[in-house]
């Protein structure tokens, strides 16, 4: 980095960013680019964290958006406008794991046959915050998979894969990717209707126990 823009770094502020330091780097100056990342990544971060899902983990967001911009840093035409280019990169990564997340909530419903999306939007959503819990629940279950039903379940649950893509990333034939799909739904919904059986029973034996406990 040269000299002079050592010393525009100095004069950066939380208002404004400098300039110098930000033309540095769209031209490929990797030092004034990560200086750059250091002194946006507290503000980013909140413009995150108001955007995010809960589920979210905020530092794998901010490491996506740091990758994202020096991927793309060197396409700013005008150094002035990166505050708010950054910024929009920030909510749309945000925006897009919102989606993502709701989208994988409704796979896992549909993966043991649940119906989701049905209703007006407000149902939606209403459905989704109540099915939150059991979607975790299926999803657990699901990695406790065998491994040969495993992968090919996740990938068509939470990556929303075609048969077609999971058996050219698999290197099996579409029928057996078929057939282990069907197989694996199979099995996770017995598993989970064994837990389900195992919990009803566990509360069962709380309250029988908290009955007797209060007798006289």
């Amino acid at each position: 980095m040269c000299e002079r823009t050592r010393r525009d770094l100095g004069k950066l502020d939380d208002q404004r960013i400098n300039e110098g330091v930000v033309s540095a780097a769209i031209k490929g100056d990797r030092e004034a680019l990560s200086l750059l990342w250091d002194d946006s990544r507290r503000w980013v971060a909140a413009i995150v964290l108001a955007y995010k899902p809960r589920e979210a983990d905020l530092e794998d967001l901010l490491q996506q958006i740091a990758m994202q911009l020096c991927r793309k840093i060197s396409t700013l035409d005008d150094p002035r406008a990166f505050r708010g280019w950054l910024r929009t990169m920030a909510i749309n990564l945000a925006r897009a794991e919102g989606r993502k997340t709701t989208r994988r909530k409704r796979s896992m419903l549909r993966l043991v046959g649940m119906r989701g999306g049905a209703g007006s939007p407000d149902e939606r959503v209403d459905e989704l915050a109540q099915a939150s819990e059991e979607s975790r629940r299926i999803y657990h279950a699901a990695r406790s998979l065998p491994a040969g039903y495993r992968e090919p379940v996740l990938l068509r649950c939470l990556q929303s894969m075609s048969y077609e893509q999971i058996s050219d990333a698999m290197g099996l034939p579409v029928t057996t990717i078929e057939t282990r799909i069907a197989r694996g739904r199979r099995m996770l919904r017995e598993m989970l209707a064994q837990q389900k059986k195992h919990e009803e029973s566990q509360h069962r034996a709380v309250l029988q126990g908290s009955a007797t406990g209060g007798a006289p």
